[in-house]
């Protein structure tokens, strides 16, 4: 399974390649390849309870985002919660960190979830299986996201107390949003089965975290200083 994993670090690193360094979803891109790379070291040290089922969880998860960029490089409506990255992405007036944090929430808040139904169904194993390595997942996110936090806010002297960014990146939370994550799996799987209500909040569930995507993209300004040689700095 870490050759599927590799795999899908080629496919973002052909993302990578196709953007300029500052488009937002290439901010995001880099991160999330820094966190495949994260949790495919991981697989590979064995640091997973059930490693196939991590792996096919990692794969599944970084697949809904790939989708979301295809189907929208295609023409075709992605889902809501990566329409406002998707639409904002060259937005001048948007910081690269704002960016990589809507990516985030995107993919965490919406396809987190899903991913882990998806896994459970492809694997046949039970949701509460999958517990511990969806958490050891979420560490790999959490030490990435800090280094992104570090890398791409501005520096004090750039920013101050009343800068709307300030406000921004402290209302989100990537603990929050994991526990979040979590409960909506959980949710999810007890409706499997029950076609129209899981259908429904799986709707709600992406409509819910495109709003919140949305309120992270508030125009700041000074969108586009180190955009790219912070995001460069990331290691993937």
């Amino acid at each position: 399974m870490t050759t599927d994993v590799d795999g899908v670090l080629a496919r973002m690193h052909g993302v990578d390649a196709g953007l300029p360094p500052g488009d937002g979803v290439a901010v995001f891109n880099r991160v999330y390849a820094a966190v495949t790379a994260e949790v495919a070291r991981r697989l590979a040290a064995g640091h997973f309870a059930d490693p196939e089922a991590a792996g096919d969880l990692a794969v599944r998860f970084a697949g809904r985002y790939l989708a979301a960029v295809a189907d929208d490089a295609a023409g075709r409506r992605p889902p809501a919660c990566w329409r406002p990255l998707l639409r904002m992405r060259a937005h001048p007036d948007i910081r690269p960190l704002q960016f990589a944090l809507a990516g985030i929430n995107a993919h965490v808040g919406h396809d987190l979830a899903l991913a882990v139904l998806d896994t459970c169904r492809a694997t046949g194993r039970e949701l509460p299986g999958l517990e511990a390595d969806f958490d050891r997942v979420g560490e790999a996110l959490t030490q990435i996201e800090a280094e992104v936090r570090e890398l791409l806010m501005p520096g004090p002297d750039l920013l101050e107390a009343a800068d709307p960014l300030t406000h921004l990146v402290g209302s989100w939370s990537l603990a929050r949003a994991r526990d979040a994550a979590w409960a909506a799996a959980r949710l999810l799987w007890a409706l499997r089965g029950a076609d129209e209500a899981y259908d429904e909040c799986v709707s709600r569930l992406d409509a819910a975290v495109g709003l919140v995507g949305r309120l992270l993209l508030t125009p700041t300004g000074g969108g586009r200083q180190s955009s790219g040689s912070s995001t460069g700095a990331i290691s993937s």
